[in-house]
C-alpha cells in the first residue's frame, strides 16, 4: 500500500538559519566554464593536477541488502572534537562542474555564510602556572589532548596541607591548556568556560576552581580525577560486568538529565568522558563527565523554547564511533543525541566492541553511519540484557524537541543493579536524589509503555517519490516506463498541445516525464545522453540562452536532460559528484545561487543551482531513509519542496522559500512502490500537479 504524507503551508515568514559550517579540505575540480579562456585555464588546472577531467564511469547494478542503508556527503564533513577516533576524511571525489555566466541582469548574493575555524598552536605549555588568584602550580606529566586543549597534572608549590586532594587547596589538580588560536578561541576565552560557569559542580560535572590566561594559553584548574570508563574496560581485559554497566546507565542518565535542565547538551558522550574519582577519595566511586567543549544549548537562555531545527549535511561534531545518526547527518543538536551516544557508550562497555568498528579510509564516516541506520536494536544488543535493547529502541526513536523520560529509562535497568546502593560498583545516589521521586509515580501502565512511532527506524524500500502543489486548474499529463526509443513520440505530441516538460525521472532504465501547461516556457529543448551529464551540448544551448530545466540519470548512466527558456535564471552552474555536494551547494548559495534541479544516477549526484530562482531562502533534507521528521519542520518554517532526488540508499529534498507567496500554500507528498499514476489522478481533483518526482530509497 502506498504511503501518504501531506501538510499544508502555513505562510509563516522562515527564520534566518544561522551558518556554522566548519572549513572543508579543498578538493581537485574539473571545470567547464561557457567561455574560451576559463575552459583554457580549467584544462590547465587539471593538467597540472594530474586529474581526469570529465571522466564517466561506467554503472554497475547493485544489489543493496535492506538492512544497510547510507547517508549522503559524510566523506566531505570536518568533524570537530577529541582524539581518537573522532573525524570523517575528507577525500577528494571524481567530479565534472559547469556553469554559465551571468547575464546582464545580475542578482546579488544571499546571506549564507560558511564558517571556518582554526586548528590552534602547538606551542609548548608554561613550566609553572598561576591563574586567576589561584597557587602556583608546577607542571607534571600530560594526561590527555583532544580537540579542545591537552591536560596536564599540576603540583601546588609550597602546598602547607599536603593532604588537602579535592578543592580549591589541592596539592595535586588537573590544569587544562587551550591556546588563544586554537578553534575553541576564535572570540576570546574558550566556549567551554561558559558551559562551566553554568555547569560547574553540578551534578556529575566537576567544578572549575580557577581560569585564566597566562601568555599564549587559557587555562583551567579543576579537581584531579581518577580512571575514564575507557581505562577501566581497557585495564580489565576489556570486559565490564552488567551490573557495572547498568550502575553507569544509571548515573549516566541521571547526570545527562542534570545538564539538559540546565539547557545544554554534551555533544560527545563517551567512554573516555566518563571519569571516575580519585582513587582512595570519598569520591571514587562517583561518576563525572567532562569535556565539554562541544556543549551547545538545546534550549534559547533568552525564550526558554527549544533551538530550531536545521541540517548542515556538512558538518560533523562529535566522535564517528558514538555519535548518533543525526550528528552524522549534520542536524542541529538536541537532547535526544546524548542519550544515543550514551546508548551505544552501554553496548560498547558491555560487549567490548559496537558493530561500525573497523572502517578505515576516506570514508569511514559514511559508511559507520550507514551501519548504524541498518543496525536494528536487536541486532545491536543481541548480546545483552533486555534492559539495554529497550533503552536503545526507546532513544533511538525520539523526536528533535521530545523531552526524553529520563524517569522510565533509569527505570529499566532496576531489576540488574543490586538491591543495595552502598555495594554498587557505581554510586548512584545522585540518580536517586534526582528522579528517584519521578520514578515512584510511574505506573505499571507507563512501565509498559512502547515507543509510539518508529521515527528512524523501518523497513528499507525503494519507492516514487512524488510532491504535489497546489495550482490553478490546469492541465498536466505524465508518461511512466518510457522507453529510450518512444521518449521522442511522448514529447513532441506534448509539445503540439501546448505543454512543455516540467520535470523527469527515471526508473529501471526507463524514463517518467511530467509535462504541463503551467511551465511558463516559451521554449524547450532536451537530449538523451549516454553520459551523465553531456557537458557540451548543455554549452552549446547556454550560448542560446536556453537554461537546464530538468534532469533525470538512469542506472546505466545515461542521461536526460530538458533545456527551457522563459526561465527567469541569469545565470546557471551544474556539479555532477561521487557524493551529495552540499560542500559546493553552500558555496554557491554564498555566490546568490539555488538548486533548481537535481537527479542521481547510480550512486552519482547531479546538482543544478541557479541565478534569478525566485526563491529567498534554501535548505537541504538528506536521510538514508526518508527525512519526514525534517520535512515537517520546514514547513513549519514556510519551506516547500522544490526539488528531489535519491539513490539507492538515499534521499535529498531541498526545501526553498518563494519570493512571492502562493495564494494556496498547499502541499503534500507522496510515496509508492509503483508510479502513482492512480493517485495523481485523485489529486488532480484536488487541483494538486505533481512539482518534482523521483525514485530511490525511503522507508515503509
Amino acid at each position: 500500500m502506498p504511503v501518504l504524507r501531506s501538510g499544508v503551508r502555513r505562510g509563516r515568514p522562515a527564520a534566518k538559519q544561522k551558518e556554522e559550517k566548519q572549513q572543508l579540505n579543498p578538493i581537485q575540480e574539473g571545470e567547464a566554464i561557457a567561455t574560451r579562456t576559463r575552459r583554457r585555464r580549467a584544462a590547465a588546472a587539471a593538467l597540472a593536477a594530474g586529474t581526469k577531467d570529465n571522466e564517466q564511469q561506467p554503472q554497475q547494478q547493485v544489489v543493496i541488502n535492506d538492512n544497510l542503508v547510507a547517508p549522503a556527503g559524510l566523506d566531505e564533513a570536518c568533524p570537530v572534537g577529541t582524539a581518537g577516533d573522532v573525524g570523517v576524511d575528507c577525500g577528494a571525489e571524481e567530479e565534472e562542474i559547469g556553469e554559465k555566466q551571468m547575464d546582464d541582469n545580475d542578482s546579488g548574493p544571499n546571506d549564507k555564510a560558511n564558517v571556518g575555524e582554526d586548528e590552534g598552536s602547538t606551542a609548548p605549555v608554561p613550566e609553572k602556572v598561576q591563574v586567576g588568584g589561584s597557587p602556583m602550580y608546577k607542571i607534571e606529566k600530560k594526561l590527555g589532548k583532544g580537540g579542545f586543549g591537552q591536560v596536564y597534572v599540576g603540583r601546588r608549590m609550597n602546598a602547607e596541607n599536603t593532604s588537602e586532594r579535592t578543592g580549591p587547596g589541592a596539592v595535586e589538580v588537573a590544569l587544562k591548556f587551550e591556546h588563544r588560536s586554537s578553534k575553541g578561541c576564535n572570540y576570546g576565552p574558550p566556549h567551554e568556560w561558559q558551559v562551566y560557569n553554568t555547569l560547574g559542580g553540578s551534578h556529575g560535572v566537576p567544578k572549575v576552581h580557577y581560569k585564566g590566561r597566562q601568555g599564549d594559553y587559557y587555562i583551567m584548574v579543576m579537581d584531579m580525577l581518577g580512571p575514564s570508563l575507557w581505562d577501566v574496560w581497557n585495564n580489565n581485559s576489556h570486559t565490564m560486568s552488567t551490573e557495572m554497566v547498568a550502575c553507569i546507565a544509571i548515573e549516566a542518565i541521571s547526570i545527562l538529565e542534570k545538564m539538559h535542565s540546565r539547557g545544554y547538551v554534551h555533544g560527545d558522550v563517551k567512554p573516555e568522558n566518563f571519569l571516575l574519582g580519585s582513587p582512595g577519595s570519598p569520591d571514587e566511586k562517583r561518576l563525572f563527565l567532562v569535556d565539554l567543549g562541544l556543549a551547545t544549548r538545546w534550549r534559547d537562555n533568552t525564550t526558554g523554547l527549544h533551538v530550531d531545527y536545521d541540517q548542515r549535511p556538512d558538518v560533523f561534531r562529535g566522535t564517528v564511533r558514538y555519535a548518533s545518526v543525526h550528528a552524522h547527518l549534520g542536524r542541529t543538536a538536541s537532547r535526544r543525541d546524548d542519550l544515543e551516544s550514551l546508548a551505544y557508550t552501554l553496548v560498547f562497555l558491555l560487549r567490548g566492541r559496537l558493530p561500525w568498528q573497523g572502517y578505515q579510509g576516506e570514508n569511514k564516516g559514511f559508511f559507520v553511519c550507514k551501519k548504524k541506520m541498518g543496525t536494528t536494536p536487536e541486532a545491536l544488543c543481541c548480546f545483552c540484557p533486555q534492559p539495554f535493547k529497550l533503552f536503545v529502541e526507546h532513544v533511538v526513536n525520539l523526536k528533535f524537541d521530545e523531552d526524553p523520560n529520563y524517569a522510565k529509562y533509569i527505570s529499566l535497568f532496576d531489576g540488574i543493579v543490586g538491591p543495595n546502593p552502598d555495594i554498587r560498583p557505581i554510586n548512584t545516589e545522585g540518580a536517586q536524589k534526582l528522579i528517584g521521586h519521578k520514578r515512584s509515580r510511574m505506573t505499571m501502565e507507563e512501565d509498559d509503555e512502547q515507543p509510539k512511532k518508529k521515527f528512524r527506524m523501518g523497513l528499507p524500500a525503494t519507492q516514487w517519490i512524488s510532491i504535489y502543489n497546489a495550482r490553478r486548474p490546469m492541465k498536466q499529463r505524465y508518461h511512466y516506463n518510457v522507453s529510450d526509443t518512444r521518449l521522442s513520440q511522448h514529447i513532441d505530441k506534448g509539445n503540439e498541445d501546448g505543454l512543455y516538460i516540467s520535470c523527469v525521472a527515471s526508473c529501471s532504465n526507463l524514463w517518467a516525464i511530467i509535462m504541463d501547461a503551467g511551465t511558463g516556457f516559451t521554449d524547450q529543448v532536451y537530449e538523451l545522453s549516454p553520459c551523465f551529464l553531456h557537458k557540451e551540448w548543455i554549452m552549446e544551448q547556454w550560448e542560446k540562452n536556453y537554461y537546464i530545466s530538468a534532469i533525470a540519470g538512469a542506472t546505466n548512466g545515461s542521461s536526460l536532460v530538458v533545456m527551457s527558456k522563459g526561465t527567469t535564471y541569469v545565470q546557471q552552474s551544474y556539479k555532477v559528484s561521487d557524493s551529495f555536494p552540499f560542500k559546493w551547494i553552500n558555496k554557491k548559495w554564498r555566490e546568490g545561487f539555488y538548486v533548481t534541479a537535481m537527479a542521481t544516477s547510480g550512486i552519482r549526484w547531479a546538482v543544478v543551482m541557479s541565478r534569478g530562482a525566485a526563491f529567498s531562502d534554501q535548505v537541504v533534507e538528506l536521510d538514508f531513509l526518508y527525512p519526514s521528521e525534517g520535512i515537517h519542520k520546514r514547513w513549519d518554517c514556510g519551506y516547500r519542496i522544490t526539488a528531489t532526488a535519491a539513490t539507492w540508499d538515499q534521499a535529498a529534498l531541498v526545501l526553498s522559500v518563494p519570493k512571492r507567496k502562493p495564494a494556496d500554500e498547499t502541499q503534500e507528498t507522496l510515496r509508492t512502490t509503483a508510479f502513482p499514476s492512480t493517485h495523481v489522478k485523485e489529486k488532480w481533483a484536488k487541483n494538486l500537479y505533481i512539482a518534482s518526482v523521483c525514485y530511490g530509497r525511503t522507508v515503509s
